[in-house]
């Protein structure tokens, strides 16, 4: 019983975390989060309902963790760029646990003030609500995608693992025909792993406000 008193909702919810970072979301359960701080699941249904309750939780830390940077008077573009920036710079750590976001993103106090400000800025941009809406659900989860999908995150246990699993992966796409996927047998390298996490961000980024800096503000009512 001491221990359970004990029990501090924050530091759940970074064991949950820790827990979904090194080993992935399916391994994360209520049962292994009691495990580790050595008391029974049910001294954690006092923070949270279910599962679910958790994976919630774990998605509010993760955007609690953007710094939302304040308006100012440079274009909406540059603004939307720091800003996803920031909130990049707030998931890269856990890219297991940020797919989380995909539809938990409104849920939470966070995740609606980072939703207001990606709309206001797309409101500056021209774009009708509904638009905008459409526009920021599209930009928000592209930057998931992004952190999901870097090249070389293999899911590996420990980083001896991560490398044979990116030699693999290099080993199968130079295997490739060469006549039937030129590009692909080309590009190996740069398919099994990443050479420049920076570089592969700041283009990621940019490809995404360049493609909402395309997009035509529709005539009232279409």
């Amino acid at each position: 019983m001491a221990a359970q008193r004990r029990l501090n909702r924050d530091e759940l919810i970074a064991t949950a975390l820790a827990v979904a970072d090194a080993d992935g979301l399916g391994a994360l359960t209520v049962r292994r989060v009691a495990q580790r701080h050595d008391v029974t699941p049910m001294a954690l249904y006092r923070h949270f309902p279910d599962k679910d309750g958790l994976l919630d939780a774990v998605a509010e830390r993760l955007l609690a963790d953007v710094r939302i940077p304040p308006p100012d008077g440079r274009p909406w573009h540059d603004q939307l760029r720091d800003l996803l920036t920031e909130t990049l710079t707030a998931l890269r750590p856990h890219p297991n646990a940020t797919m989380l976001l995909f539809t938990r993103i409104l849920g939470c106090e966070p995740g609606l003030d980072l939703t207001e400000r990606v709309l206001a800025l797309l409101t500056d941009a021209g774009l009708s609500t509904e638009q905008g809406a459409e526009t920021s659900c599209q930009v928000l989860s592209s930057l998931v995608t992004l952190v999901m999908t870097e090249p070389g995150r293999l899911h590996a246990p420990d980083p001896e693992a991560q490398e044979a699993a990116v030699r693999a992966k290099r080993a199968s796409l130079l295997a490739l025909s060469p006549r039937r996927h030129p590009h692909v047998v080309a590009a190996a390298d740069a398919l099994a792993d990443c050479a420049s996490e920076e570089a592969y961000f700041r283009r990621g980024i940019e490809l995404i406000v360049t493609g909402v800096r395309g997009v035509r503000p529709e005539p009232a009512g279409v």
